[in-house]
């Protein structure tokens, strides 16, 4: 019966192609053909932040002890941290002591710039048309990849998690 429910909300390969590259918790690149099997029946929600970021490093406890509360509520995660970090050592660091897929350190401005998130430093390099600063966390659909619902961390910090829609299947991928 589980096997079918995971084959039911497995992600679509629009959304997986939809994915940046991605780095694992030891700095290894992650086979794109792994993913649909490393993501399947788990919500999934990009995480941009900064080591140099005080609110960031405020929220990160709040945010992993929400992962393993879903978690715990058969609601698994997966967060992707995209770092506004300054340089791809630090960068690394972070995603694994949070135990994070993340986006490679010269791939992330990109994803930055697709959801105009990024933080206040780095407003030079990106500009100023951003909707939000660090933290902050995009949560993709399932079925295409595309955002679901955006997590207002750096305005709302830790209450801004109860936006996160764990009971709706169309985050389930």
């Amino acid at each position: 019966d589980s096997m079918l429910l995971r084959l039911a909300s497995s992600a679509s390969k629009e959304a997986i192609s939809s994915l940046p590259p991605l780095v694992s918790a030891d700095g290894s690149a992650v086979p794109p053909t792994s993913l649909p099997d490393v993501l399947s029946g788990k919500r999934v929600a990009l995480y941009f932040a900064a080591g140099w970021c005080p609110m960031c490093t405020r929220f990160e406890p709040s945010l992993l002890q929400f992962r393993d509360a879903a978690k715990e509520s058969d609601k698994p995660l997966e967060i992707i941290y995209v770092p506004s970090d300054r340089s791809s050592d630090e960068a690394l660091a972070r995603a694994s002591t949070m135990n994070m897929m993340s986006v490679p350190f010269g791939e992330a401005d990109a994803v930055k710039r697709q959801h105009n998130i990024w933080s206040g430093a780095e407003t030079m390099k990106l500009g100023s048309g951003r909707r939000s600063g660090v933290p902050a966390l995009v949560v993709l659909n399932g079925k295409s990849g595309e955002e679901m619902t955006f997590v207002a961390a750096e305005a709302e910090g830790v209450k801004a998690l109860s936006s996160w829609p764990l009971d709706d299947e169309s985050g389930v991928w």
